[in-house]
């Protein structure tokens, strides 16, 4: 029996049905034909206890279109989810929960009673997320679900760990590192994000001991002053060559620092000093340890001055600045104070003022691993969409410094290093030790857990099983593409990369398809500052999953950022609306019988010739534009036709047949309707899955879910170039026909004759129907020539369209209302000319109001002329 739809679009009432059929079907496993090439996409992992934001609506949407659109393309498709353990984020989380609901923090718990009580929040929210990806209608095979700290992603953590370290890669040192004051961490290079902030330039005297004899330096950091062990000049800044070697008197300390020479001064820049201080500032620490100068911090880890810091211990930096700057200016050292903006370091999750401290922490050593990874992108093995996003990888990498990967955190890998007190050895193990391999005595692991990136750097092979040799790793590693922001290249995928080819000797992926953020309507990014945040929820909830997938796809372009705003999801509920009607319609012209695919070809007409062929074309379009990731060009094809081409003219031209109950034309007319519009929804269900399953099971269809029907092939049976080009030449007609008569509001009851002179007089004559119907014409003439006065023209690039103007217009009555119009213009035109000639007006009103009156003045006599010569012409008929 037939399926109807129901008569109004409502994608609640199948929406959550239909992703439930598609789960107990298990359509979304890989298909375990071995013939079939792989493709495999692993989800960017979001944050186990995160909510669902645009920026995931964006992503899971792009990577969607691309498995659901391979699994039809005939590819054993494999989308791995999984969340992230998002070590601080996560931390921050459930500190906040005991502080606000308990008066507690993690230290009252104990270690283990607080990762427990984490584990706890895991559980409770940790599907969240995972729901909330299912009600977007993603395709991931769920029964692969992954998380960052699950026991096959742990080992592979140890095991990555270990080895590294075995290989002189991981090491311990003391070194100067990004600190986050607010968050007590350790920080990456790439977690700092630096923003303008104004400051100031302090101009500082240092005097030269035993001398009257001063330096000066200028530093945007006075507190630092503390920790200063040396002044550099350039070695070859004549100004001070006799100086160096020399000590200084460090103001308000005391203590005596060497003047040093080093390359890194820039001798023309300010006074060609500068203060020393290899505790707070990276590039001091390393001219610190050129000429082994004491490391001297003088900050504790929430920032506040040490004991180093003598009467200022305890102050905040902020205070300890305040009032060092007092005492230097007491003292008679501070020379003048400078306006300065320049770019500060701060938390990217925080946004705390980041300290740069020496520590004692773990890192990754970088230019060995970077080497290979730059190599795969530089040879094109590593594929960035768009290909302008390589250059930022390759910068970035490039110019790498040792990745710190301790974090002083409770959540997370702790490290797999463990400490013999007793003897001092220092083991890393793949497995938990309690007893010295040296000595038998009790051990203690080390307090520190790893970088959250670092477990989302193995992602891509960690989720297969490595380090086991798995069959998901044999079958669908390398993965394919990875699809995510760029805001994340070098938290994420470059790690990935270097990663990758250090343990698999494999790329992760061939192809980084990068996109932009998703913003407001004003361009401004989604904030809740700003208040101007979606919720996807809300929108899914309104108006279906489909419509959010469409406005989020819609105009998309690779590495652009995109606007968001409600006349997007408007215009995708009105798309699903128009789409569901058509179909409606499709489906009442249908018999119980009527059969999926196409008639013989010998029965087809002219119009149906048309649409294949068009219909062809868009095949040819939507697959190019998918294989070069335009998947908002590919949205905008299908679009464009399901629209203007099937709805507003197919389905027309076509319904003179389908009212002739019955006949042959007209059932080849519904047969050619269902396969157009079954084999579009094919194009269409990549991005909107719902709406295209629900009319698919109730048209006449191939397959028993769209989702695993086959996706359209172009073919050469279905081009028809010359009835296509046959039918163009009289829809061009039509709608410059259409278009002069809205231009002078002829209304549509009106019918009149239609002359048409052309060379494609069998084409136009073959049509008359379609003019009757579409055109308003009353009868349809081709004689050779036309030569009456009194008539519209309209040329087109294959005919010129006579119509008579008695027959569009009561010439009494538009003579009557021009001349009316023509009255009142006059009226305007005297009245500005009076206006004027007024030399009180124009001398006191404001320049612009003047220019105004006379651009008014300009129009008004235009729109004169105009009404005049139209006028005119009437007369003449």
């Amino acid at each position: 029996m037939k399926k109807e739809l129901a008569k109004t679009y409502n994608p609640k009432e199948f929406e959550d049905r239909i992703y439930k059929e598609w789960c107990d079907k298990g359509y979304f496993a890989p298909d375990p034909d071995k013939s079939k090439p792989a493709f495999s996409v692993v989800i960017p992992p979001p944050n186990v206890t995160g909510q669902l934001h645009m920026g995931h609506a964006l992503d899971e949407t792009l990577q969607d279109i691309l498995v659901r659109s391979k699994r039809m393309q005939g590819f054993s498709t494999l989308w791995v989810p999984g969340t992230d353990h998002a070590g601080i984020a996560t931390q921050i989380k459930v500190e906040e929960n005991l502080r606000v609901n308990e008066g507690l923090t993690r230290y009252d718990l104990g270690r283990e009673a607080f990762l427990e009580r984490v584990w706890d929040w895991k559980n409770k929210f940790g599907s969240r997320i995972i729901s909330q990806l299912k009600k977007l209608g993603t395709s991931c095979d769920w029964s692969r679900e992954r998380f960052t700290m699950d026991e096959g992603c742990s080992k592979a953590v140890r095991e990555v760990f270990v080895n590294l370290y075995e290989k002189g890669l991981i090491y311990r040192g003391h070194r100067i590192i990004n600190w986050c004051p607010n968050c007590r961490t350790a920080l990456s290079d790439a977690e700092v994000e630096y923003s303008e902030q104004a400051g100031h330039f302090w101009h500082i005297r240092y005097p030269v001991k035993d001398s009257d004899a001063f330096l000066t330096i200028a530093t945007t950091r006075p507190e630092t002053l503390l920790g200063d062990t040396a002044v550099a000049v350039h070695p070859e800044d004549e100004r001070y060559k006799d100086l160096v070697g020399k000590m200084l008197i460090l103001p308000l300390v005391g203590r005596e620092i060497p003047i040093v020479a080093d390359e890194y001064v820039e001798k023309d820049f300010g006074t060609g000093c500068v203060k020393i201080t290899p505790a707070h500032d990276p590039n001091d620490f390393e001219v610190g340890k050129r000429h082994s100068l004491p490391v001297i911090r003088v900050m504790n880890d929430d920032a506040t001055i040490n004991a180093e810091g003598g009467k200022y211990q305890g102050l905040t930096r902020e205070e300890a600045r305040r009032a060092i700057v007092e005492d230097l200016e007491k003292g008679g050292f501070l020379v003048k104070v400078e306006d300065y903006s320049h770019n500060v370091g701060t938390c990217y999750r925080c946004k705390t003022n980041v300290e740069p401290l020496t520590s004692d922490q773990w890192f990754v050593k970088m230019e060995p691993l970077a080497k290979p990874a730059l190599e795969v992108v530089k040879n094109g093995t590593v594929k960035f969409e768009p290909e302008r996003f390589s250059k930022t990888y390759i910068n970035w990498m490039e110019n790498v410094h040792d990745w710190c990967i301790s974090r002083q955190l409770w959540w997370g890998h702790r490290i797999p290093a463990f400490y013999c007190d007793a003897c001092g050895e220092m083991t890393v193990s793949k497995t938990d030790l309690t007893a010295c391999p040296k000595c038998g005595a009790p051990l203690r692991q080390e307090e520190d857990v790893l970088d959250t990136w670092f477990s989302s750097a193995l992602w891509p092979f960690s989720t297969m099983g490595w380090p086991d040799d798995t069959e998901d790793l044999r079958r669908y590693y390398p993965t394919s593409v990875l699809v995510t922001g760029y805001d994340i290249i070098f938290f994420w995928v470059a790690r990935m990369i270097f990663s990758a080819m250090e343990h698999t000797g494999k790329e992760p992926f061939s192809t980084v398809f990068i996109h932009g953020l998703v913003r407001d309507a004003q361009g401004r990014k989604m904030s809740k500052s700003l208040g101007n945040g979606i919720d996807p929820l809300e929108i899914i909830e309104e108006y279906g999953a489909d419509a959010l997938r469409f406005a989020l796809a819609s105009g998309n372009s690779p590495g652009n950022d995109m606007r968001f705003s409600p006349e997007k999801i408007e215009a995708a509920r009105n798309f699903a609306n128009k789409l569901w009607n058509a179909s409606r319609f499709v489906l009442m012209n249908m018999e119980e019988d009527t059969p999926y695919g196409l008639p013989d070809v010998s029965l087809l007409a002219t119009e149906d010739k048309w649409i294949l062929s068009r219909f062809n074309k868009l095949v040819k379009e939507v697959r190019l534009a998918l294989d070069g990731f335009e998947l908002g060009v590919a949205l905008s094809a299908v679009y464009d036709f399901s629209w203007d081409v099937f709805c507003d003219w197919y389905i027309e031209l076509t319904k003179s047949r389908l009212y002739d109950k019955g006949s042959e034309s007209g059932k080849v007319a519904v047969r050619v309707l269902g396969y157009v519009l079954v084999e579009t929804l094919k194009l269409l269900h990549p991005y909107m899955p719902f709406i295209t399953e629900e009319i698919y099971q109730a048209m006449p269809h191939d397959e028993e879910s769209i989702m695993i029907s086959a996706f359209p092939v172009a073919s050469d049976a279905l081009d028809f170039p010359v009835e296509e080009a046959e039918m163009e030449k009289v829809l061009d007609a039509i709608r410059a026909i259409r278009a002069r008569r809205a231009e002078m509001n002829v209304l549509p009851s009106r019918r009149t004759k239609l002359f048409i002179i052309t060379e494609s007089v069998d084409t136009f004559r073959n049509a008359e129907g379609f003019f009757m119907k579409l055109a308003g014409a009353s009868e349809v003439l081709l004689p050779d020539t036309y030569e009456e006065e009194g008539a519209v023209s309209i040329v087109t690039s294959a005919a010129t369209v006579y119509i008579p103007l008695a027959d569009m217009i009561d010439l009494d009555k538009e003579k009557e209302r021009l001349a009316k119009e023509l009255e009142k213009t006059e009226g305007e035109i005297l009245r500005i000319e009076k206006k004027l000639s007024n030399e009180g007006f124009v001398a006191k009103a404001p320049a612009a109001v003047v220019e105004g009156e006379k651009a008014k003045l300009a129009k008004y006599r235009e729109t004169e002329a105009k009404l005049r010569e139209e006028l005119k012409k009437l007369e003449n008929i």
